[in-house]
């Protein structure tokens, strides 16, 4: 069964960077597109970026230029570089993955969760 799992959370201060890793479980197949979501307290989940092998990344308002998507081809892992940290970035992250070999234009939800890494942003 595959699964997503995601780590690289942790605490840090305004201001700080974190970098967040997806790699997953069950499948030596590659990913060929991610979408990072994250869920604060009491709010729901909001997609915060997407990335898709065909070129297409998508990053949302509150995040652009802040936070930004690669992958290490040869660990078929996925990142989420974060800087600038703002206390509202504080949330669980989880990513979602679309595998595969072939290229694809966009990113597109799938059934392959993980449990999330926490990322806390706090003086």
């Amino acid at each position: 069964q595959v699964h997503m799992v995601e780590s690289g959370g942790g605490w840090v201060q305004p201001g700080g960077s974190l970098r967040l890793f997806c790699a997953a479980s069950g499948s030596a197949i590659s990913i060929n597109a991610v979408g990072w979501y994250r869920q604060a307290p009491g709010k729901q989940r909001e997609l915060v970026a997407t990335w898709a092998n065909g070129g297409s990344t998508w990053y949302a308002e509150s995040v652009w230029g802040r936070f930004s998507i690669s992958r290490d081809n040869a660990k078929n892992t996925m990142y989420l570089q974060m800087n600038s940290l703002k206390p509202d970035d504080t949330a669980v992250y989880y990513c979602n993955a679309n595998f595969g070999s072939h290229g694809r234009s966009w990113y597109e939800p799938s059934d392959y969760w993980g449990q999330g890494t926490q990322v806390t942003v706090s003086s």
